[in-house]
């Protein structure tokens, strides 16, 4: 089993960003088989290249979700190289409609079974998924039934296990107890941000409790809180096909999750990073450490190889290279040489027979 190593980065002060104006983009919608969902598509589709999609958490939409990560000034490069599209899910976008009473929210089964439809629409043959939470889940959903289009997936607080029976009951029971708006704030951030009440805590608890679609973003809640388990099993059938980067922050509401969901995965695809002082939303509040986690994260599918490292994959190969100097000549780093237009991906290398994981936990 190769060794773990962490790697510790210094960051400056978290951000913490007043309330953003949406970037321009194109918007659209499409028909499914379970109702209008609607996206925003920035930028032109790149030959032979993936588009990223986003997707969401329960009590955001696109844009209080990824803008502060996509607005950062090191994310302009890969932004640059590649298609985005945002989805939205339904009645999380802005301007939403109320459902009528009664109405039958999409499971999230079905949420990702609107992504084909998305994909047709745009013509768009793979993506790189970026989902946090919720869409997480989702687009983990999508990509095991539909493998040969997701190339490569960034899954941020993933919690693929259903509820069980206490975890239901203590729902429940909470619900008695506490509003909607702080039952998802509870999903959404960390005890220590909600208990000292951060500035990006009130920002986000002054938008739910004043949303115009707390009645849809409910809906969406209900459907997370009775999410089927995905069953992975490491060395199963049931398993994601594509390199995967698995994050989340240290004291997290979801870091038990997303450790035992990096347990259950191939560890020659999948890296784990667990982010210091970022909360609940590592994407808000560390958008640099994730821009340079997700930049080493495509350049080793071979992406934007020629791009310049960032201190996150100099610190990280720094340490591999270390841990393998007495291992011969073998290069232990994904990035692939290869020059940042050129059209489809080579693979990673494939660890030797019997040479263990190469699964790291990055601690920055």
């Amino acid at each position: 089993m190769t060794e773990l190593h962490e790697v510790q980065i210094t960051e400056e002060k978290p951000l913490l960003l007043p309330p953003l104006q949406p970037i321009p983009g194109k918007k659209h919608s499409v028909e499914t088989p379970y109702g209008l969902v609607a996206f925003t598509v920035h930028g032109t589709p790149k030959p032979k290249r993936p588009a990223i999609l986003t997707y969401h958490d329960v009590g955001l939409n696109h844009q209080s979700c990824f803008e502060t990560l996509f607005r950062f000034e090191d994310m302009q490069e890969i932004v640059k190289n590649f298609v985005v599209v945002h989805v939205d899910a339904p009645g999380m976008e802005e301007g939403a409609p109320l459902f009528p009473l009664g109405y039958q929210y999409p499971s999230l089964d079905q949420l990702a079974d609107m992504i084909p439809c998305i994909l047709q629409y745009l013509n768009f043959t793979s993506i790189i998924g970026i989902g946090v939470g919720a869409g997480a889940y989702i687009l983990a959903r999508y990509s095991l039934s539909h493998p040969d289009t997701v190339e490569g997936l960034v899954l941020i607080n993933i919690d693929p296990n259903a509820k069980g029976w206490m975890d239901w009951a203590a729902h429940k029971l909470s619900g008695l107890t506490s509003s909607i708006p702080e039952m998802i704030l509870a999903h959404l951030f960390s005890q220590e941000e909600l208990s000292s009440c951060t500035e990006l805590v009130q920002q986000y608890r002054e938008a739910l409790v004043g949303a115009p679609n707390l009645s849809n973003i409910q809906l969406y809640w209900s459907s997370y809180n009775t999410r089927r388990d995905l069953n992975f099993e490491r060395g199963g059938d049931v398993t994601l096909k594509c390199p995967v980067m698995l994050v989340v922050g240290d004291q997290a509401p979801h870091e038990d999750a997303v450790v035992e969901c990096n347990s259950k995965l191939d560890p020659t695809q999948t890296s784990f990073l667990k982010m210091a002082d970022s909360g609940g939303q590592p994407q808000l509040t560390q958008p640099g450490k994730l821009t340079e986690a997700f930049k080493y994260f495509v350049q080793g599918m071979g992406y934007m190889a020629s791009s310049c490292m960032t201190r996150l994959s100099r610190s990280r190969t720094a340490s591999l290279s270390s841990a393998a100097s007495g291992e011969g000549s073998q290069s232990r780093s994904r990035t692939l040489s290869q020059n940042s237009e050129s059209g489809s991906p080579q693979q990673p290398p494939r660890p030797a027979p019997g040479s263990g994981a190469h699964t790291m936990e990055v601690s920055c």
